[in-house]
């Protein structure tokens, strides 16, 4: 009894994991498991009975956090979105510009990845519209399909650490720290794993043409009359953005002062929101001009990427712009985004009524997923520190070898194994808790900490068996020998086992980047809050100027 008294903690953790390997649903499984160990804390005089009246108040706690609200909003935004049309614009497009480079179909689905993932941040939309349009594409023109299926897939599940990630804010609200610090120390690690999976693709298509062809002349359908591609017009067009950018930059601390900052030194997300912003604004009204005053100085392919790549930038400049800025917490960010999302889709005639049900339906739906799981682990956790789990934690810690570096190199092999089998949000609520006092004990920032997680929790999207990116695209992969019905010609289906072996790279390529943010960890730049956002007095100001107006 001794022994069982002194091990009741490790024990606790061990049938959860039983639990849920077993195949018990996760909710009940970490409710069950912490009920029976307090009933056994209590016999065994580890806890006083008066603990398990303080988890009414938990879950009280839980019902009252203003921050849990930025997941239905953001999720009822990434789907309006998705029904809308907005995947298929943006792949299009972006396809026509990458398409005479080897490759160009892959690295477009990777750049619509990244910006799908700013937009949307649901995972589902953005793996299912991908593969609905540029699956058949790729597979039309001849790319292998292993890589084909790893490439979509793996982009897919970019917005899991793109901002505004819904795991993010979960991370952020485990850890008790601030949602726009994790997005902004979130910038750099996420711009790492898209430059790396486009090195991937240029790497590939350069030692194996023939895996990645580039589109056929016919196929690309923005060309002028004369046969130019357009491209010098849109380098033209780009450049000139960032021209008048670099300009804006350089009178944006004038326009601080104004504003009532107190310091006139912005973050370096600050920097990098509003100078891309001023860039895709400049040129918008560029082409805007060129078409309303037919100047006729601009290729048709420079017209239609300002076009179709203004809306949803202007959506993310709504919604992390305001939260980078200090105007808006991610929760009034994420309902801006969510109605800003149906705004355009109504603009663009392409919503109907039946479509907005459904998208509120699913979020509703992911919501009471993500609720139930949030309780169950509360009482997990309230319990699990109950029996002095804590300490069982830090000792544990204290044990590895290498101190914080050692630490963090077992917690990151720990949260990897466990995606094989467990999702995101569950391991996020189960595990985050239990850890984050050891990683404070050792001196780790937990902004940072949580950073390096949802690097490692956005893997466990691609590791089969259980993937929740790979059962997305599994559901719109054609399985079966087809023919395609605009070449004419007879194309293989991709079987489970190609999706799970083209994702591979893709994985390595991101258990590298966690390589290098745990030996660099300067990599995550977090704020330390030398350079102050506006006060509250000026973004008081500045809304009431915006109502009177």
């Amino acid at each position: 009894m001794e022994w069982l008294a002194a091990n009741l903690a490790p024990l606790m953790f061990v049938a959860l994991v039983l639990l849920l390997l077993s195949g018990v649903p996760v909710v009940f499984g970490l409710a069950a498991c912490a009920l029976a160990f307090a009933w056994g804390g209590v016999q065994l005089g580890m806890m006083p009975a008066a603990l398990l009246q303080a988890l009414p108040l938990r879950l009280i706690g839980i019902m009252g956090n203003d921050l849990l609200l930025a997941i239905p909003f953001f999720t009822l935004m990434g789907l309006v979105l998705d029904r809308c049309g907005l995947a298929r614009d943006l792949l299009e497009t972006v396809g026509l510009v990458f398409g005479p480079l080897r490759g160009g179909l892959a690295f477009a689905v990777v750049l619509v990845g990244a910006l799908l993932g700013a937009t949307t941040g649901v995972i589902a939309a953005s793996v299912i519209s991908m593969g609905l349009f540029s699956l058949p594409l790729m597979l039309r023109h001849g790319y292998q399909p292993r890589f084909a299926a790893g490439v979509i897939a793996a982009s897919g599940s970019l917005t899991q650490i793109v901002p505004p990630s819904l795991v993010l804010i979960v991370l952020a609200d485990q850890l008790n720290r601030s949602v726009g610090d994790m997005y902004a120390a979130a910038l750099v690690p996420a711009a790492m794993i898209i430059v790396a999976y486009l090195l991937l693709v240029a790497g590939v298509a350069w030692w194996r043409p023939g895996v990645l062809p580039a589109l056929p002349v016919e196929e690309r359908s923005a060309r002028e009359a004369d046969g130019a591609s357009g491209l010098r017009s849109l380098t033209v067009l780009m450049l000139a953005g960032a021209a008048g950018s670099a300009l804006f930059m350089q009178a944006y601390p004038t326009l601080l002062q104004r504003l009532g900052r107190t310091t006139l030194a912005a973050p370096i997300d600050e920097r990098v929101i509003v100078a891309l912003a001023a860039a895709v604004f400049i040129a918008f009204v560029l082409a805007l001009a060129d078409r309303w005053l037919r100047l006729n100085r601009l290729s048709a392919l420079a017209r239609r990427v300002a076009f179709v790549l203004m809306p949803p930038l202007i959506l993310i400049f709504l919604v992390l712009g305001t939260i980078y800025l200090g105007l808006a917490t991610p929760t009034e960010g994420g309902a801006m985004g969510a109605i800003g999302a149906i705004v355009m889709a109504a603009v663009r005639r392409r919503l109907r009524w039946a479509q907005f049900i459904e998208a509120a339906l699913t979020t509703t739906k992911l919501s009471c997923f993500v609720l139930f799981v949030l309780i169950g682990s509360t009482v997990f956790v309230h319990v699990f520190n109950s029996l002095d789990g804590t300490r069982w934690v830090l000792q544990l810690f204290r044990d590895l070898p290498g101190g914080a570096t050692g630490m963090l190199v077992f917690v990151t092999a720990l949260v990897f194994v466990l995606g094989f089998f467990l999702d995101s949000f569950e391991i996020a609520f189960i595990l985050v808790p239990v850890l984050a006092p050891g990683a404070a004990a050792l001196g780790i920032d937990l902004v940072w900490f949580g950073v390096l997680l949802a690097v490692n929790l956005q893997t466990s999207f691609l590791t089969p068996p259980f993937g929740y990116a790979l059962f997305f695209l599994r559901g719109v992969a054609p399985s079966q020998p087809h023919v395609d019905t605009a070449s004419g010609r007879l194309i293989r289906g991709i079987s489970t086992m190609d999706i799970y072996i083209g994702v591979l790279p893709f994985v390595a390529v991101q258990v590298l980047v966690m390589a290098l943010l745990i030996a660099w960890p300067q990599l995550i730049v977090v704020d330390d809050g030398s350079a102050t956002r506006l006060s509250d007095e000026a973004v008081l100001e500045i809304l009431q100027r915006a109502a009177r107006r």
